[in-house]
């Protein structure tokens, strides 16, 4: 079994973080079955969010008689020290529990500091001074804002998308935690549902000591697939570098990556997915892409206001109007048979 260490905090848990963003898309007893199930066979790491509607609230119960053998990581997007407090509040209240094993700022526009006039940093430090919050991270997907807040060297941790498609600038954050002694967690392992092969995702991530790769569970049979990697973890084959080495050359150069932080749009198109479809319909193939449903999601590309302001919060600084358009191009010829999938 493999195992890691989140840098100087001295949270060792096994190589699968369990990501529950995607809990809130499923019942509470499902939500709670998958969690525990999770828990039984060796899982005890799980990340969280006051953004992810009810998932709190789901591993809350989950956790009921459980709470000192898992770690909960958690997160607040608040801009001020009242926000960071109510935040907070809610979130212990939610996951009924007296403390936090990791407290992080949600993606912050900048890297909060003591005196920099949000007293973000300073509540935090209160927090941890209050037994409420026992570790202090940070979670960005803005490569200078995370590079600053390794070299702060005011955080413990830094959760940022990290993958195989990944490129050299990713890799040097990673060894710049590992010097650091920081830990580094890896969201978007999968790539938001681009990659494919999770065998060949774990065996990658398997490299860096020093990462713990956190997976979005959703389904029973998607968390049979990471736990049969406890005991049972892939090693890089040469069948699998060959896999991804195809896998980077096809997904080269600009493509979304599904985070979510240009939404909401005032048009109502759901960005994040509208501008992946093209590649979302021919990696991982499925009729409900093809819905009555899909394709008045895929239309309201249609009513596209062109008001710059997904392009300006796309933190991969992408053209975000264009590869609508462009996805939507190639979605109408999918539909009228002009290209097969």
């Amino acid at each position: 079994m493999h195992t890691v260490t989140l840098g100087k905090t001295g949270i060792t848990v096994n190589k699968n973080g369990f990501g529950a963003l995607p809990i809130q898309r499923i019942s509470r007893e499902a939500a709670v079955g998958l969690v525990r199930k999770a828990f039984d066979a060796g899982i005890t790491y799980f990340d969280t969010a006051r953004w992810y509607t009810d998932s709190e609230e789901k591993l809350g119960e989950a956790f009921d008689g459980i709470r000192e053998q898992v770690f909960i990581a958690t997160k607040t997007g608040a801009s001020t020290a009242e926000q960071f407090w109510e935040d907070l509040e809610t979130s212990l209240r939610n996951l009924r529990t007296e403390y936090v094993d990791l407290y992080q700022f949600h993606n912050p526009s900048f890297c909060p500091k003591p005196g920099d006039g949000s007293g973000l940093y300073e509540a935090m430090l209160e927090a941890k001074a209050q037994g409420k919050v026992r570790h202090i991270g940070i979670t960005n997907h803005r490569l200078a804002v995370a590079q600053e807040a390794v070299e702060s060297g005011l955080y413990e941790t830094l959760q940022f998308p990290f993958c195989y498609l990944s490129g050299e600038q990713e890799l040097r954050l990673v060894r710049q935690c590992e010097q650091a002694q920081m830990g580094f967690i890896a969201m978007k392992a999968l790539s938001g549902g681009l990659i494919t092969n999770s065998a060949a995702a774990y065996a990658f991530l398997a490299q860096y000591e020093n990462v713990l790769p956190i997976w979005g569970v959703q389904r029973e049979e998607e968390l049979e697939e990471f736990l049969s990697y406890i005991e049972n973890p892939p090693a890089m084959t040469q069948e699998l570098w060959e896999l991804i080495t195809r896998d980077k050359k096809e997904l080269s150069g600009d493509f979304c990556r599904g985070c979510g932080y240009c939404m909401p749009c005032p048009a109502g198109i759901e960005i994040h997915t509208c501008a992946r479809m093209s590649l979302l319909i021919r990696r991982s193939p499925s009729k409900a892409q093809l819905t009555e449903q899909a394709q008045e999601m895929m239309k309201k590309i249609e009513g596209c206001l062109h008001c710059g302001k997904c392009k300006g919060k796309c933190p991969y600084e992408l053209d975000t109007p264009a590869l609508l358009e462009k996805n939507y191009a190639d979605y109408q010829r999918i539909l009228a048979g002009e290209v097969q999938v």
